[in-house]
């Protein structure tokens, strides 16, 4: 159901499969520097802002914190920054954060689904590349086996 009136036109949901999209998700500009509105801001937003503009947040993280799982996003943020810090094991402390993470962004998958698209091509990718290894391995036993056989 879309309207002819450009105000009140649905922003076309992103996709990985489309350039521009992923190029959006990967850019340096804060919400300040892509925001077209003059509204005014109070204090607090404007330390906020200036903070985010300094640390120059990914596109991936404005994505992330644009959808209903913002608060989990920060923890898991939160978390893996302690864990680099002190040098601890990332999945091994944040797992917990993670978990509710992925809950969240399932619960929101009509917003998440390009991530959660990514992910699961990532996965299957990973599941591939562990087969692949297994079966070099094991045909490397094989030939080391033959060629002891031989020997003897």
């Amino acid at each position: 159901m879309s309207s002819s009136d450009p105000e009140t036109q649905e922003e076309p949901k992103p996709s990985f499969d489309d350039p521009e999209a992923i190029e959006s998700f990967t850019s340096t500009k804060t919400l300040e520097e892509t925001d077209q509105t003059n509204a005014p801001m109070s204090e607090n937003q404007k330390e906020e802002d200036e903070d985010e503009e300094e640390e120059g947040e990914c596109g991936f993280c404005l994505f992330m914190k644009g959808g209903g799982c913002k608060d989990a996003f920060i923890a898991w943020e939160d978390c893996i920054k302690q864990a680099e810090e002190n040098n601890e094991d990332i999945v091994e402390k944040c797992f917990e954060v993670t978990s509710a993470l992925k809950l969240c962004m399932e619960a929101h998958a009509d917003y998440y689904e390009p991530i959660l698209k990514a992910e699961k091509a990532a996965e299957q990718e990973a599941v591939k590349q562990l087969e692949k290894e297994k079966e070099e391995e094991a045909a490397a036993a094989a030939e080391k086996s033959e060629s002891h056989e031989k020997e003897k």
